[in-house]
C-alpha cells in the first residue's frame, strides 16, 4: 500500500534516515536551533562584482575557490530571462544542459565532455544535478524550473570529495531561498508569445521566534511552437506543467541550529514531443514538412504524463565554534509514461510507447571543521535507488503487429566515505587534500520478448512468440579517487591554483541488452551465462583531471578574471547505443539490440575563462552603471582508441557527443535610475560551436556553429516590491538541432549508404528515422512580480 506514492520501502528507509539525522542533534541544548546562515549564503553585490558560494561547504568569495566554477544568482537569472535550469547552458564555459530526445522534462547534462545522453536506467549520470544538496540520481524530471532560486553553481570537472554523490564530470547545485524571517507574499506572473502564461505565488510567515513555514505554487503553461497534423487537438513543443513547494524551517538567523523540511511536486502533463524527420519516407514516400516544429506523428498512447515528487530534511548543527555537523536525508519518487514516435509519421513503423519509474532513498553526513589554518570536513554518503523501463518497439510496417517489448529494472545500492582538508601555510600559500571510496552495487533484471501487438501496460492483449532475454545480474565496483590542489595569494586580488582529482563511475547492465545476440566466444553453439554476462555489462569508466587557474581582481574588484586551463585522460569512456537487430537471419531486422561499449580512452584539454568588468558612470545620475560580463570555452576532445563490434580500433573515425569545441558569450547590462527605481537593460549573444550528436558523425543531426541572441529590460521601484520586464530570446529565430534519432546504414565513418536503386537503407522499421529535435524559437514574453 502507499500513500501519495510513499511506498513501504520508501517509508521504511526514509523513516530510519530521518531518525538517525533528528537523534544526532539529540545532544544540542534546545537554545541551539539556528544556523549561520552565511553558510548558505550567495550574494551578489548591487554591481555584480562580487559572488559568494559555498563550493568547498564554506562561505567563500568567488574569486578566492580554487576551483572552476560559474555562479548565478537569482538577479542575473531573472535578468537573463531563465525559465530552466537549461537557459544557463549558453553562458557557461564547456557545458550543455539540454532537454533530452522526445521530452521536456528529462534531462541531458555533459560537462567537458563527459555525460550521458540515454535517459535509460543502468547508466549513472556522468554530471551530477544537485536540489538543496540532494542529488538526484536519475535525469527524469530533472529540467528544473526556475522559481525561487538563491543560486546555481555549475562545478567543473570530477567531483566526489566534499559532498553528495561522486559525478565524474561535474556538478550542478540548484540552491533555493531559505524563509524569510517576516511575513512575505509574492505573486509573479508572465505572458508572451506562444500563448506562455505562468504563474507563481510564494508566501511564508512566522511561528513564533523560531519556526517559519512557506511556499511556491507554479502554473506553468505556453501553447506547442508547431502542431501534431496527423492527430486534431495536439500541440508540439507545448508546456502544462503544475508545480509547487513547501517548507517548514526551525531555527537559523544567527543560531547554531537549523532544521529545514522541505517537500517538492512537479506534474507536467505537455503533449506528447515529436521531431522533425529529416528525409523523405523511404516506403511511403511522404516529403519533408516545411516547419521544423509540426509533426506527423501518429503514436499518443500512454498519454504523455511525468509526476515526480519528494521529501528532504536537511539539518545543520554547530557543535562548538570550529565544529559543525550537517545531515542531508531524501526521498524522491518520479514516474514519467511517454510516447516516443521515432519515425515521427503515422505509420507504426519505429513507434516507442514508454514508461520510466524511479525511486530513491539517500542520507549524508557531514562533519565540517573550520580553524586558524587548517578547515575541511569528513563526510559519509548512501543511496538506494530503484529504476525501472517498459516499452514496446513497434515494427508494424515491417511484419504486421511485431512488438520488441523490454522491460529492464536497475537496482543500486552505493556508500562512500570522503573527506577533504585545506592547510594554509601562510596567508598565501594552501595545499588542499581530498579523497573518497565508493562502494557501488548493481543488481539487474533484462526481460526481452516478442510479442504480436502491444503490451499490456500500454493498452494491448499481446501474443508472447519468444522470450530472447530473461537476466539477471548482479555486480559490485569499488574505487578510490584522490584529490589535490595547491593554490597561491601573492596578493588579495590574485589566486594562483594547480589542482588533480580522479573521478569515478560504476558500471553496470545494459537494460536493452538482447542475450540471445551474445556472440557464441567459444563456438560451442551454445552462449554461456559467463558470455552473455559479459555481452550485457559494461565496466566503470574513471578520468584523472588536471587544472592550471588564475583568478584576478582590479581596479577595487571592478573587474574580476577567471582564466583555467585543463586536461583530462578519459578511460574505459561508456558509451551506450541501440540498433536494428535481424534475429532470425532473414534479412530484416525484426528487433533492435542495445550494447555499450566501453570505448578504450579518450583526452581532453582545453581553456575557460569567465570575465565581468563594472564601469561606473555618472551618465543618468547616482547608481548608474555599465557592466560587461564574457565567457569562452574551448575542448580538444578525441578518442585515442575505440574498438569496434569487429574488434577494429576506429578511433579516428569518433567524435565526442554533444561537446562543441568552442562556446563563448557577452553581456552587456545597464542600470539607469527612473520613475522612482531602476531600469535594468541587458543584452547577450551566445555561440556554439559544431555539435555531434553520436559519437558516429551523421550529416543529418550535426548541428553547425550557431549564435543566439537575447535582450531583457527589467524596471524595479526603489523598495524592491514591484517589478515589469521584457524579454527576448533567440530574437533573430536561430533553428538549431539540440538532440535527434537515427536509425539509418552508415559506413564506418558515419556516411550513409544506400542501395543499387539510390535509396537510404533503414535499419529499424521500413521508413527510415532521422528524426531532429530542435532549440526554441523566438520568444517574447513580459513578467511582472509585486511583493507584499
Amino acid at each position: 500500500m502507499s500513500i501519495f506514492g510513499f511506498t513501504r520501502f520508501a517509508a521504511t528507509r526514509t523513516a530510519l534516515t530521518l531518525g538517525v539525522a533528528a537523534a544526532a542533534i539529540t545532544v544540542l541544548p534546545a537554545a541551539a536551533i539556528a544556523q549561520d546562515t552565511q553558510e548558505e549564503e550567495a550574494t551578489t553585490a548591487a554591481d555584480g562584482s562580487v559572488i559568494v558560494v559555498t563550493a568547498r561547504r564554506r562561505a567563500e568569495n568567488l574569486q578566492d575557490v580554487p576551483i572552476a566554477i560559474s555562479a548565478f544568482s537569482a538577479e542575473r537569472l531573472e535578468n537573463q530571462g531563465a525559465l530552466d535550469i537549461t537557459d544557463i547552458s549558453q553562458i557557461t564555459p564547456n557545458t550543455t544542459l539540454e532537454a533530452s530526445r522526445g521530452t521536456n522534462s528529462t534531462l541531458t547534462a555533459f560537462i567537458r565532455g563527459v555525460g550521458q545522453q540515454d535517459p535509460v536506467p543502468g547508466f549513472e549520470a556522468g554530471v551530477g544535478i544537485y536540489l538543496d544538496d540532494v542529488y538526484l540520481n536519475r535525469p527524469q524530471a530533472a529540467v528544473l524550473d526556475i522559481y525561487e532560486v538563491e543560486r546555481i553553481e555549475v562545478l567543473r570537472g570530477p567531483q566526489g570529495t566534499l559532498y553528495g554523490r561522486n559525478t565524474i564530470g561535474g556538478a550542478v547545485k540548484y540552491v533555493t531561498k531559505m524563509l524569510p524571517q517576516d511575513f512575505s507574499l509574492k505573486v509573479r506572473g508572465t505572458y508572451g508569445t506562444y500563448d506562455q502564461a505562468e504563474g507563481v505565488i510564494t508566501a511564508s510567515a512566522p511561528i513564533g521566534d523560531l519556526v517559519r513555514v512557506g511556499g511556491t505554487v507554479a502554473r506553468l503553461s505556453r501553447g506547442g511552437f508547431g502542431d501534431n497534423l496527423n492527430i486534431r487537438g495536439l500541440e508540439n513543443y507545448n508546456r502544462d506543467v503544475w508545480a509547487g513547494r513547501g517548507t517548514l524551517e526551525i531555527g537559523g538567523y544567527g543560531a547554531p541550529v537549523l532544521i529545514r523540511l522541505s517537500g517538492d511536486y512537479t506534474r507536467d502533463k505537455s503533449d506528447p514531443r515529436n521531431g522533425h524527420r529529416l528525409i523523405p519516407g523511404i516506403r511511403s514516400g511522404t516529403p519533408v514538412l516545411r516547419d521544423v516544429f509540426d509533426t506527423r506523428a501518429g503514436l499518443n498512447n500512454p498519454r504523455q504524463d511525468i509526476e515526480a515528487f519528494g521529501l528532504a530534511l536537511n539539518i545543520s548543527a554547530e557543535l562548538t565554534n570550529t565544529l559543525t555537523l550537517r545531515s542531508i536525508s531524501a526521498w524522491r519518487k518520479d514516474d514519467s509514461f511517454t510516447p516516443i514516435d521515432f519515425d515521427a509519421l503515422p505509420a507504426i513503423d519505429v513507434d516507442v510507447p514508454a514508461v520510466y519509474r524511479n525511486e530513491q532513498v539517500s542520507q549524508e553526513f557531514q562533519l565540517l571543521y573550520e580553524g586558524d589554518r587548517l578547515k575541511g570536513l569528513v563526510g559519509f554518503y548512501y543511496l538506494d535507488a530503484k529504476a525501472s523501463t517498459a516499452f514496446d518497439v513497434l515494427l508494424f510496417t515491417t511484419v504486421p503487429n511485431l512488438n520488441a517489448f523490454t522491460a529492464g529494472d536497475v537496482r543500486t545500492d552505493t556508500w562512500s566515505v570522503f573527506g577533504d582538508f585545506t592547510y594554509d601555510f601562510t596567508d598565501q600559500l594552501s595545499l588542499s587534500l581530498g579523497g573518497r571510496y565508493t562502494v557501488d552495487k548493481r543488481n539487474s533484471t533484462i526481460l526481452r520478448q516478442t510479442k504480436l501487438g502491444r503490451s499490456a501496460e500500454f493498452g494491448g492483449i499481446p501474443i508472447v512468440v519468444a522470450t530472447t532475454s530473461n537476466f539477471n545480474g548482479q555486480a559490485r565496483f569499488t574505487d578510490f579517487n584522490p584529490r589535490a590542489s595547491l593554490s597561491f595569494k601573492p596578493n588579495t586580488d590574485h589566486l594562483f591554483f594547480a589542482s588533480y582529482s580522479q573521478g569515478f563511475k560504476g558500471g553496470g547492465f545494459d537494460p536493452r541488452g538482447l542475450s540471445t545476440a551474445a556472440p557464441d566466444t567459444n563456438r560451442d553453439g551454445v552462449r554461456s551465462q559467463q558470455e552473455i554476462f559479459d555481452f550485457l555489462s559494461f565496466e566503470p569508466e574513471t578520468v584523472d583531471s588536471y587544472e592550471l587557474g588564475w583568478k584576478g581582481s582590479f581596479a577595487n574588484n571592478a573587474i574580476n578574471l577567471a582564466l583555467t586551463g585543463f586536461y583530462a585522460d578519459y578511460t574505459n569512456v561508456q558509451v551506450p547505443g541501440s540498433a536494428g537487430f535481424d534475429s532470425n537471419g532473414d534479412g530484416v531486422n525484426d528487433t533492435f539490440i542495445g550494447v555499450t561499449t566501453n570505448a578504450g580512452k579518450a583526452e581532453f584539454k582545453g581553456i575557460e575563462f569567465e570575465g565581468n568588468a563594472v564601469f561606473a558612470q555618472e551618465f543618468a545620475g547616482s547608481g548608474s552603471f555599465l557592466s560587461f560580463n564574457a565567457t569562452l570555452g574551448y575542448i580538444d576532445g578525441e578518442y585515442k582508441r575505440f574498438i569496434d563490434a569487429r574488434n577494429i580500433d576506429v578511433a579516428n573515425l569518433r567524435r565526442i557527443q554533444n561537446t562543441p569545441k568552442w562556446t563563448m558569450s557577452g553581456t552587456f547590462s545597464g542600470v539607469v535610475p527612473a520613475f522612482s527605481g531602476q531600469i535594468t537593460a541587458s543584452t547577450t549573444v551566445s555561440y556554439r560551436s559544431k555539435t555531434f550528436q553520436f559519437e558516429t558523425p551523421s550529416p543529418f543531426l550535426d548541428q553547425p556553429g550557431f549564435a543566439l541572441w537575447d535582450a531583457s529590460l527589467i524596471w524595479r521601484d526603489d523598495e524592491d516590491r514591484f517589478s515589469f520586464g521584457i524579454n527576448a530570446r533567440n530574437i533573430l529565430d536561430k533553428r538549431y538541432i539540440t538532440s535527434g534519432y537515427q536509425f539509418l546504414a552508415t559506413a564506418p565513418d558515419g556516411t550513409p549508404t544506400r542501395n543499387a536503386a539510390g535509396n537510404l537503407i533503414p535499419t529499424l522499421g521500413t521508413e527510415g528515422v532521422a528524426t531532429a529535435f530542435y532549440g526554441n524559437p523566438r520568444q517574447v514574453f513580459v513578467t511582472g512580480t509585486v511583493k507584499f
